[in-house]
């Protein structure tokens, strides 16, 4: 009984390690996403002489809860020279990122016109690590500034 359960597990070994394997190097797969900057400008609705902060956009803030809630909205805010705002979009397509816009209650009131452009983000923290890993060497503008009487970094 030992020799015949231990000839199996042996016979067994191969094909448990490469199914292993096989389940590491297949992930599953995830949708692709799309990113898109949106820039929104004053429309025909903004009440002239008011900030931001001062126009009716209750209901674009709800909305821009919604999207951020479902995973459709990754960053927003308006921009604080009074000119409108701003929203990253994480979507599927384009026809999401547009249909999303359409939907804004600002958008749909005049409150806000809009410009999107697709957008492909760097990965930046990879790109640091990897010019850090390769001891790349600073470049003037990255070394600190001495005070006076005091040496770099000091």
């Amino acid at each position: 009984m030992k020799t015949t359960t231990l000839s199996l597990l042996v016979s067994l070994a191969p094909i448990l390690c490469l199914a292993q394997n096989v389940t590491e190097t297949v992930k599953p797969q995830t949708a692709t996403k799309a990113t898109y900057l949106v820039i929104y400008r004053p429309g025909a609705a903004w009440l002239t002489g008011k900030s931001v902060m001062e126009q009716p956009l209750k209901e674009h803030g709800k909305y821009m809860l919604s999207l951020y809630i479902k995973g459709s909205m990754k960053l927003a805010g308006p921009l604080t020279d009074n000119a409108g705002g701003a929203v990253l979009l994480d979507v599927s397509n384009e026809a999401e990122a547009r249909a999303i816009v359409a939907n804004d209650p600002a958008v749909q009131s005049g409150i806000f016109v809009y410009e999107m452009h697709p957008w492909k983000l760097q990965p930046w923290d990879e790109l640091a690590k990897k010019a850090q890993g390769a001891g790349q060497q600073m470049t003037p503008a990255d070394r600190p500034v001495a005070s006076p009487g005091r040496p770099p970094g000091g």
